[in-house]
């Protein structure tokens, strides 16, 4: 399984594309501690769970950027093997409970039944592991939300900004205004050295999405 195995000195981060639609899930974990998120488990449950063990972490929170079915569909697999809880932005939880719908949609059938959210990220959400808050970024869905890793220099956009790119705004909640905002006015204003997870694709860095994306300037 292909990893990007980002550097950094204090913190394992793991980022790996999984299920239909090659979401990125990443895995940020403590080693001193051996506690760790799980970030967007979109599918392939077996691959995640094999590379917490080879790592040796244990998942205290599975965490979601949004409520498309290609983020979420491990989700349910992953609490009931580690019993980590789930957490998601309400907003998007009319997502989360129409999975079924949204698969049908895209042409993916499935039977996968999610257990509900344990609890509902906020804005400036303490993530409990490895230094990170939840910072609500909507636009995309209505309850996007981006995780900012300050001491690891690291933030998971999710569908939000991608490289070069911003997320879909004519899915069902979006909305361009919203999500050019929430780049404008929340990530843009990180460091700029900052590496940047995208929900698919490569990585890349607010100073270069600050400098070159072509759909949100500064």
């Amino acid at each position: 399984m292909p990893q990007n195995i980002i550097a950094n000195e204090k913190y394992i981060i793991r980022t790996f594309p999984v299920g239909v639609l090659q979401c990125n899930c990443t895995i940020v974990g403590d080693p001193a501690s051996q506690l760790a998120l799980v970030v967007d488990p979109g599918g392939d449950a077996q691959v995640i769970l094999e590379l917490l063990t080879d790592l040796n972490l244990k998942v205290v929170a599975i965490i979601h950027t949004h409520a498309h079915f290609d983020h979420i569909l491990a989700a349910g697999e992953i609490k009931e093997a580690t019993g980590a809880s789930i957490y998601l932005h309400e907003g998007d939880f009319p997502l989360w409970k129409g999975l079924e719908q949204q698969c049908s949609m895209f042409g993916f059938p499935s039977d996968v039944k999610l257990p509900d959210p344990d609890f509902y990220l906020n804005d400036d959400h303490d993530l409990g592991c490895c230094g990170g808050v939840a910072i609500h970024t909507p636009g995309h869905t209505p309850g996007s939300t981006s995780f900012w890793f300050e001491r690891s220099n690291l933030l998971i956009a999710g569908d939000t900004l991608f490289k070069g790119a911003v997320g879909r705004t004519d899915f069902p909640g979006g909305n361009f205004e919203q999500i050019t905002a929430s780049i404008r006015e929340r990530i843009y204003t990180l460091n700029e050295d900052a590496i940047v997870i995208a929900g698919h694709g490569p990585p890349t860095t607010i100073r270069d999405e600050k400098h070159g994306n072509r759909f949100v300037r500064p």
